[in-house]
């Protein structure tokens, strides 16, 4: 039974591929997507693997590893771990813009359900989820626009300006990304440029203006392009925004001297991730998978 409830925001800041295997289509490499809509996700058990793998280097004490995240595979002494990640939902996705180069866009259903993972920390978000009509959208930031209109990719919208969309969007600069001086840019820039489309309208986006990169299979005795050695891979986009549950136990080691509560365990976890760098899914050689992982009180 999981005692201490909060969330964690994941903010990419390279391609992010984490695999859902080979597809019988277009993109060889697809990544990860919920069934239900469509859009990016990461699976849980890539993100407590990749805190796992990383642990030590992240700051944390060794010792901890095998009591907070459980055994490694094949040992003996087999518990559970006392911390849990969830799968990570998106809240915001860049998508290139005609003025101020992209624009962090949502929709009512990925605030709604961001608004809901919030609520298990001790700070709730005091906004309420607002809807939009298809075709037209919300925006904060006049500047966007081009008369009345805002151009995203080949697609007009019909723009309002919300106040309420304002209030989201500086809540979500401040809970979402690390107070450091590197991120100031991309704080001010969420609170401004938060644009909420309809559902249906930020479905596209979220099935199509994904990163798609072609590659070649070089064959290493002549150095050359192996026939039919083209390939795509398909990658989430730097300055996409998600979410997950973080969840903690009492240790369940069985042992008393290594013993927890989950407040304690919390507490342990939560410096060792908060701000910090995480690689995840795949191609790590090449630069892809990192995010910066922001934990909530």
């Amino acid at each position: 039974m999981f005692e201490k409830t909060s969330a964690i925001f994941l903010y990419a800041i390279s391609p992010v591929h984490m695999g859902a295997g080979q597809a019988v289509d277009v993109i060889d490499n697809p990544i990860q997507r919920e069934r239900h809509t469509s859009h990016p996700c990461f699976a849980g058990s890539g993100i407590k693997g990749a805190v796992r793998h990383n642990y030590k280097a992240l700051g944390g004490d060794e010792a901890d590893i095998t009591r907070l995240l459980g055994p490694a595979s094949g040992n003996g002494d087999l518990h559970a771990g006392a911390v849990s990640f969830g799968d990570a939902q998106l809240v915001a996705l860049p998508v290139r813009s005609l003025k101020g180069g992209y624009v962090y866009a949502s929709c009512p259903q990925a605030l709604a359900r961001a608004q809901r993972l919030l609520a298990l920390s001790s700070k709730p978000p005091q906004w309420q989820v607002i809807t939009v009509q298809d075709g037209t959208c919300l925006v904060t930031n006049p500047d966007l626009l081009s008369g009345e209109t805002l151009h995203l990719e080949a697609f007009e919208y019909v723009a309002n300006a919300s106040q309420e969309l304002a209030q989201i969007g500086q809540d979500l600069s401040q809970r979402a990304l690390p107070d450091a001086e590197a991120y100031a840019f991309f704080r001010n820039k969420l609170k401004t440029d938060l644009v909420l489309l309809s559902d249906t309208d930020f479905g596209y986006f979220a099935k199509n203006a994904m990163l798609v990169e072609p590659h070649v299979r070089i064959n290493p005795e002549t150095g050359t392009a192996d026939d039919g050695g083209l390939f795509y891979t398909e990658n989430l986009p730097p300055e996409s925004l998600l979410i997950a549950p973080l969840l903690a136990s009492k240790t369940r080691t069985g042992k008393a001297d290594d013993h927890l509560e989950a407040e304690e365990v919390f507490a342990k976890i939560q410096p060792v991730i908060n701000g910090k760098l995480l690689q995840i899914g795949g191609d790590a050689t090449t630069g892809r998978g990192l995010v910066v992982a922001k934990v909530e009180d």
